[in-house]
């Protein structure tokens, strides 16, 4: 893998990954996750089919966009195209605080990347992209492909929850690690799936469920003491 993409993937990136738990904290919250290592890992693997797959596929989708509509010169109904992966986005989001969050996330993510990789088609982003967004384009800045925008994608999804994981529960990092590795095929599988969905049109994007994420999102909103942002 290029050097610039292990950059992005780099917990260090000062892009605010680190204030976010994909959902641990709610989780730890509400007991449905404690210090049983079973029960981290089946949050996790629950989490890298649903909200994994989501991120990956679109990430792989503005990937590829961003090497065919950029805004200058704008090829005809260039913005259409990147207004509908936004509201396909949405749709896929039913959460407001899931909404909220993604958007945060990329538009930290924008101003990380305008600087490390500049491109013409951050532009056509706004200044709130959703995150899956903003990675892909970036992806694409640093001369990634899509499936290598998907592949950071997954590995987002997974990574930044079992840090968190270890941080709000004191758990063994190395037995932590050791299952993650354990995913790795599986989450191989998941960027294999998500990839496909590179050169479709956006409204073809998978909406996987995940509803008890979306409601410990708006829970977690609502907390008086918070360690993460979400």
């Amino acid at each position: 893998m290029r050097q610039a993409l292990l950059l992005l993937a780099d917990s260090r990136l000062p892009a605010g990954a680190h204030a976010h738990s994909g959902g641990v904290a709610p989780a730890v919250d509400a007991g449905l996750v404690d210090h049983d290592l079973t029960l981290v890992t089946d949050f996790l693997r629950g989490r890298l089919h649903t909200a994994g797959l989501l991120a990956a596929a679109i990430a792989a989708r503005a990937c590829h966009l961003a090497g065919t509509h950029v805004p200058e010169p704008a090829p005809v109904g260039a913005a259409a195209v990147w207004a509908e992966l936004d509201g396909e986005v949405d749709a896929r989001t039913p959460a407001p605080e899931q909404r909220k969050v993604s958007r945060a996330q990329g538009r930290a993510l924008l101003r990380v990347a305008r600087g490390a990789f500049p491109h013409p088609g951050y532009a056509a982003l706004g200044t709130h992209p959703h995150h899956p967004i903003a990675l892909g384009v970036a992806v694409h800045a640093a001369g990634g492909t899509p499936p290598e925008a998907a592949s950071l994608a997954v590995a987002a999804a997974i990574s930044g929850p079992a840090s968190a994981a270890v941080r709000l529960l004191g758990l063994d990092p190395l037995a932590l690690t050791a299952a993650h590795a354990a995913l790795a095929p599986m989450a191989d599988a998941v960027v294999a799936d998500a990839t496909r969905y590179a050169d479709q049109p956006s409204d073809a994007l998978p909406a996987p469920s995940a509803p008890l994420l979306d409601l410990l999102a708006q829970a977690h909103a609502r907390s008086e003491v918070r360690l993460f942002a979400s």
